[in-house]
């Protein structure tokens, strides 16, 4: 297999597990929080700033790919690695959450999905075929199946749950026979089944009847309490195999990532970090900071006393990145973003300790924000 997990140790107290997936890029430690580099660009960072916050592995977005530079393009520099100077492990996602989050955009049917471009307006079509060409092309360690995520809510009608659950193995069975470099590149399949949890059993049961190296939970975080998304991830977790990756898509805030650990999880991404970096929000372990607020205009303090980030190890105040964000200049979006990044990894790097002691309860004394209340949902690309 083109990616294999090597767990390490095992929580006693809950199903949390401490591991290592090895790529042919390198190997990266779980459980793992992957930095969003949509179109092949960490928005904002140079690939030597996001390593130096501890990011071991990123994600592109085949879609935004496809449509600017074109995966032909990047083909022809040898993969995404090469054409962005990033020489880890990178996971693409297939597209298939854009055909939620544009729903004006797109028309759905059995075969794919029909998109009008955010780049030029132009008619692109999207099938479990074109998208898993596209990630070749890209050459991700990592790549996803094209599925169908309905949206969550009491209007969504149950038959529409269960047709994008049925079509999502569907398109799983399309997209194994479609790939064309399976020692090089580990072809994920995704769990859906929205908020039902019979639906996802049975997601699991289909999609786990065909041998991959790693699967996901996906169609979280579109719409649902963080609770329910928290039922979910322990409800559908355990049903996967214990020997492979289990990756959580599109979630979330560190209490969301805390719970989604217990619970069995090896892999995360999410846009939280960059995405609230460049609109002056920063996460603490206590919390979040608004930057932007007048009470931080003269704040000499570094957003969080103690972080080992360029940001603030190297002294930049909460005076000096308000005014930066007031100022309109582009090393305000930069500097957070920086610190949020590295934040996430520090909380990384505490849940893989805590895993590997033995010592679960240690985390809430030292992260406040994993027992505050929930935040909002989160999204899956920017």
């Amino acid at each position: 297999m083109a990616v294999r997990l090597e767990i390490l140790a095992r929580s006693s107290e809950h199903h949390a597990r401490l591991g290592r997936i090895h790529t042919p890029h390198g190997t990266f430690d779980t459980p793992a929080f992957m930095p969003v580099a949509t179109a092949a660009a960490m928005k904002g960072l140079t690939p030597a700033q996001v390593r130096s916050t501890g990011s071991q592995c990123i994600l592109n977005n085949t879609l935004h790919c496809m449509l600017r530079p074109g995966t032909e393009r990047i083909a022809r520099f040898g993969s995404s690695h090469a054409f962005m100077r990033w020489d880890g492990p990178i996971l693409t996602d297939s597209g298939g959450f854009q055909a939620f989050s544009l729903a004006d955009l797109r028309t759905l049917d059995d075969d794919g999905v029909t998109f009008q471009s955010f780049v030029d307006g132009s008619r692109v079509r999207l099938t479990p075929e074109v998208s898993i060409r596209a990630q070749n092309e890209i050459g991700a360690d990592i790549i996803m199946a094209f599925d169908d995520c309905p949206p969550a809510g009491p209007d969504v009608p149950a038959s529409r749950v269960r047709q994008a659950m049925l079509r999502s193995v569907d398109w799983l069975a399309r997209c194994k026979r479609a790939h064309g470099r399976p020692d090089a590149q580990a072809l994920f399949g995704i769990v859906q089944g929205g908020t039902d949890l019979v639906l996802r059993r049975e997601s699991a049961e289909r999609t786990c009847a065909m041998e991959l190296p790693g699967y996901a939970i996906g169609g979280v975080a579109v719409g649902e309490s963080p609770e329910r998304i928290a039922e979910i991830v322990r409800h559908t977790a355990p049903l996967l195999p214990d020997d492979r990756p289990r990756y959580l898509m599109g979630v979330g805030y560190p209490r969301d990532i805390a719970i989604a650990v217990a619970a069995g999880v090896d892999m995360f991404d999410c846009v939280l970090p960059t995405r609230n970096g460049r609109n002056a929000l920063a996460f603490t372990r206590a919390g979040t900071l608004r930057l932007r607020n007048a009470r931080f205009a003269d704040d000499s303090e570094p957003i969080e006393a103690g972080c080992d980030c360029e940001t603030c190890a190297g002294g930049f105040s909460r005076a000096y990145l308000r005014h930066l964000f007031q100022a309109g200049e582009m090393l305000g979006p930069t500097l957070v973003s920086l610190h949020n990044v590295r934040l996430y990894q520090r909380l990384m790097l505490d849940i893989r300790r805590a895993i590997g002691c033995n010592r679960w309860s240690s985390l809430a004394q030292a992260w406040p924000c994993l027992s505050a209340a929930p935040g909002e949902t989160s999204g899956e690309s920017e």
